[in-house]
């Protein structure tokens, strides 16, 4: 095989190689994306069920609630719960926010072997919620 043979396999390899990790991670960002939303809307759910029984006057405070976890139903407390499903959604967020910033340079080296130019922005972070709050002041 000669050389220019091998460096052109070679490239198409890495490029290869390097499309399909970019590829298993948006997926993976999907899924815990969809993992996310539903863990919203398990919280939301909760704290509408807790409104609405405050405002009906029932002085029930150890409410439980049916959680499942894999194949496993169980019944836990609400607030025992409600805790569970934030501490979810916050490893949820960080997982999400650590995938982010691995895809990001792994697509401008894709770009790069594609000969591509640099995507413009690609590189932008999202404000802080601090940075939000002192631009809104």
């Amino acid at each position: 095989m000669s050389r220019d043979t091998r460096f052109v396999l070679n490239h198409l390899t890495e490029l290869e190689e390097l499309a399909e990790e970019v590829l298993t991670v948006k997926q993976q960002i999907v899924d815990l994306d969809k993992k996310r939303n539903q863990n919203r809307e398990a919280i939301r759910a909760l704290q509408n069920k807790k409104k609405k029984t405050t405002q009906e006057g029932d002085k029930k405070t150890n409410q439980k609630e049916w959680v499942c976890f894999g194949n496993t139903f169980m019944k836990l407390p609400q607030s025992k719960t409600q805790d569970m499903l934030q501490e979810d959604q916050n490893s949820l967020d960080q997982e999400i926010d650590k995938l982010h910033n691995e895809l990001r340079p792994k697509v401008s080296r894709l770009r790069e072997l594609e000969g591509l130019p640099e995507a413009k922005g690609f590189d932008l972070k999202s404000l802080t919620k601090e940075e939000a709050m002192a631009i809104h002041r």
